[in-house]
């Protein structure tokens, strides 16, 4: 009776893959380039040219499957999906909201020395992701003024916040480390993703990016696989701050 109820519980939790196919809801068309990620381990992959996946996963993970410019869904894998039937997904198209775009130019005359003294000169410090034509700035802590601002040091707000989710934390280094996953999350500005894994809605993730004191701008224009870059550096850097604050507290006590 055991060596069978162990073989049923190894036959519930078996990694299988995950096939089908990825279509819009309204005109049944196959949807190249779709993203399908398993978001309890990790892993992902793009649909082919007809639409088409397959992804390990097993009973009870969640894989979240999204597309540019259709709602994204998140689907909760059961035995049945895992027979080895092809699974139809459809999306639907998310309302098309109309923006205004102002266009700015710069008038270049030709002479480099000249020309180059009236390009607008990017103010914020910027690092470059291997794999990745873009680079991105490196938040920078805020000066701690007062004793009252040291009540709400960002140091401790998101020292606090990360030590809580180490998880989480790990699940986005790994995003970060996956080649597959860097070329999709370098095509995603939906912040999904950082949101399902920090737990958090679009303005938290706003604030925590603004406690690390990145610009507006960044935190519109970057991609996703660069915010969760800028995520991690940011808490490395006050990581390090924080054990650094520690250790002087500490040696302030000894003496």
């Amino acid at each position: 009776m055991l060596v069978t109820s162990f073989i049923t519980l190894a036959q519930e939790i078996e990694i299988k893959n995950l096939k089908g196919q990825i279509k819009d809801a309204k005109t049944k068309k196959t949807l190249s380039a779709a993203h399908i990620l398993n978001l309890n381990t990790v892993e992902g992959t793009i649909t082919d040219e007809n639409g088409l996946f397959k992804l390990t996963a097993k009973a009870n993970d969640t894989v979240l499957v999204s597309f540019l410019g259709y709602s994204s869904i998140k689907l909760k894998i059961t035995n049945d999906l895992l027979r080895g039937n092809e699974v139809e997904i459809s999306l639907s198209e998310k309302p098309e909201k109309i923006k205004e775009i102002v266009i700015k130019s710069t008038k270049l005359i030709g002479v480099l020395e000249v020309d180059i003294k009236q390009v607008p000169k990017d103010k914020f410090t910027r690092i470059h992701i291997n794999g990745l034509p873009q680079t991105y700035e490196i938040g920078r802590p805020k000066k701690i003024s007062s004793p009252l601002n040291q009540l709400l040091n960002p140091v401790d707000l998101v020292y606090n916040l990360f030590g809580k989710k180490p998880k989480q934390l790990k699940k986005l280094k790994k995003l970060k480390k996956e080649d597959d996953l860097r070329k999709m999350l370098a095509g995603k500005f939906d912040r999904e993703v950082m949101m399902e894994y920090l737990e958090m809605d679009r303005t938290e993730l706003h604030n925590l990016l603004s406690d690390c004191n990145y610009s507006e701008y960044f935190v519109k224009k970057a991609s996703d696989l660069q915010l969760i870059e800028a995520i991690l550096n940011c808490y490395e850097n006050y990581k390090a701050i924080k054990k650094g604050k520690i250790g002087r507290d500490r040696i302030n006590i000894d003496k």
